[in-house]
């Protein structure tokens, strides 16, 4: 996704939202895998808000709900006593809006919302880093990366907070605390007041 592509995203009080930044062959999804449980443990309720890079599709053909789809039903929702889902097309996009998801995931109140992807949008971010994956550490261009998670010592710049990618609890503690910090922590870096 481009920058162009990142509209306006409103930072309510009510739902804290955290970024989880990296590059692809970082292990964002492993990492997310296992801190997920740890949250749940800590009492958190957590959605996660997952950006694809190309066409998915959740339903399967020769189903009701799919074949319904493909007739034209906008959006198709489906549901039993053990999951709901909500399929739609949205052949005029580029790309998805994280503001319009934000929307749709705050009616089941969360204690926190996790996106993964969707680097350019404006929101405050967990970087994951491995040097090992060849690519640039982001928090010196992106003022909205709070934190960043490395299996090494990269140089930050100020005000980002070194996590250690391999400590799952200390992450799941950092991550854990995140909603009580939201209300301090909903501007870049640049714009944060000076202690």
């Amino acid at each position: 996704m481009s920058d162009a592509n990142a509209g306006p995203l409103p930072l309510l009080d009510d739902l804290p939202l955290l970024g989880i930044a990296a590059w692809s062959g970082t292990g964002k999804t492993t990492l997310l895998e296992r801190l997920l449980p740890a949250l749940r443990q800590r009492g958190l309720r957590v959605a996660v808000i997952k950006h694809a890079h190309h066409a998915f599709d959740v339903d399967q053909p020769g189903k009701d709900s799919h074949r319904l789809r493909q007739a034209g039903a906008e959006p198709m929702l489906v549901a039993s006593g053990a999951r709901i889902a909500l399929m739609m097309e949205t052949p005029d996009r580029e790309e998805a809006d994280l503001a319009e998801l934000v929307a749709m995931v705050r009616p089941q109140a969360p204690d926190l919302v996790l996106v993964e992807g969707f680097k350019a949008w404006p929101l405050p971010k967990l970087e994951l880093y491995r040097e090992d994956v060849g690519k640039p550490l982001r928090a010196a261009e992106d003022g909205w990366i709070k934190a960043v998670a490395s299996d090494g010592a990269p140089p930050l710049p100020a005000g980002v907070e070194a996590l250690d990618l391999n400590d799952l609890e200390r992450l799941a503690d950092w991550v854990a605390a995140w909603p009580g910090r939201w209300s301090d922590q909903r501007r870049p870096r640049h714009e944060e007041p000076r202690a």
